[in-house]
């Protein structure tokens, strides 16, 4: 078995030849902290486990590809609960952590782990039974390594091999927050007596992603799309999907907040293991994504807003997004045809 590959003059990737943008996702990944912030965060971190107790039969002696591998949490549950050999790969430097993680645990014959890009690695296996990774960024795709998740399953994974997660779709609903989006905003028409208000569009066109409570969303909730990862593809990721949803409370709708939930694969006939990142759920180093919308929406319950959302990576930054959000607000009753409203708002997560 071929030792591991930690120091930076073994990277199986020259840093020094990617893109600034790529070396800067790379970086970000270098310090503790954001691991430390990933690890805490119990709601991710058990979901992997326990999917992995859950499917214990099926790692018992099977080769495991963790994709990501960071500190390298999910490579030694695999290589707790059964699994032959774990191969964890990262770019970062974390992965020198990692090394003496798995060392000081026990796992140093069970896990190897290999620094560089996955595109640019040599596994010590042909093939892989088990992919694992936690790939998913906010609004699931931004600054996502699904791409790399769907190079290792078409490159490595066996026929009918399995991906943890497997299935995660993403959600919208409608949402009251006009103190924020009026703080927001109002800043700027007085900064320190001089008149910013050029600043407003663009602070418009980047999305927020915070906790939200869960009281201010105030429609019924809509599944945007789905990816099945046993099946999607990398074009399936630059989509466009309708959505439609429902007023429940007389209020203002100021934008939609969206979310993403995660499957597990289960044994048959048993639930799977599931969580959301929704203001309904709780907490996860996700948080909800916010995006403010140009009208600030006068609501009547069983108001309709529908339209569509688009989404593609950036043309100079593929871990960034281009979000477009076209909606049709339809309302009802008193002064419906006044309180109807239909527009476009595009916005780059970056």
């Amino acid at each position: 078995m071929p030792a591991s590959k930690t120091s930076t003059t073994d990277s199986a990737t020259d840093k020094q030849k990617l893109s600034h943008t790529e070396q800067h996702y790379f970086d970000s990944y270098d310090h503790y902290g954001i691991h430390e912030e990933m690890l805490q965060d119990s709601v991710r971190t058990l979901s992997y486990r326990n999917a992995i107790i859950q499917n214990k039969d099926l790692f018992k002696d099977k080769v495991v590809l963790d994709v990501g591998c960071g500190t390298g949490i999910l490579s030694m549950f695999a290589a707790k609960h059964g699994a032959k050999h774990v191969i964890g790969v990262d770019m970062s430097s974390i992965i020198e952590m990692a090394r003496e993680l798995v060392e000081l645990n026990g796992f140093s014959d069970k896990i190897t782990l290999l620094r560089g890009k996955l595109e640019d690695v040599v596994l010590p296996y042909d093939k892989v039974d088990i992919i694992i990774s936690e790939w998913m960024g906010y609004f699931l795709l931004y600054e996502s390594m699904l791409d790399t998740v769907l190079y290792a399953r078409d490159r490595y994974l066996v026929e009918d091999g399995l991906i943890f997660p497997d299935k995660c779709s993403i959600h919208i609903a409608g949402l009251e927050d006009s103190e924020f989006k009026q703080e927001k905003m109002n800043y700027w028409h007085d900064v320190y007596g001089f008149d910013y208000s050029p600043f407003i569009p663009l602070i418009m066109k980047e999305p927020i992603v915070d906790t939200v409570d869960n009281n201010l969303v105030n429609t019924t909730r809509c599944k945007l799309i789905e990816f099945d990862l046993n099946t999607v593809k990398l074009e399936d990721l630059s989509f466009k999907a309708d959505f439609k949803v429902e007023a429940k409370r007389q209020d203002w709708i100021n934008g939609v907040i969206c979310w993403f939930d995660t499957v597990f694969p289960a044994p048959k006939g048993e639930t799977p293991i599931t969580f959301s990142t929704g203001a309904h759920a709780p907490y996860t180093h996700w948080k909800q994504t916010v995006f403010y919308l140009a009208d600030d929406l006068e609501c009547e319950a069983g108001d309709i807003l529908k339209g569509t959302v688009t989404c593609s990576p950036n043309n100079r930054n593929n871990r960034d997004l281009d979000v477009k959000i076209d909606y049709d607000f339809i309302a009802k009753g008193v002064a419906g045809a006044e309180r109807s409203k239909k527009n476009e708002n595009t916005y780059l997560m970056h």
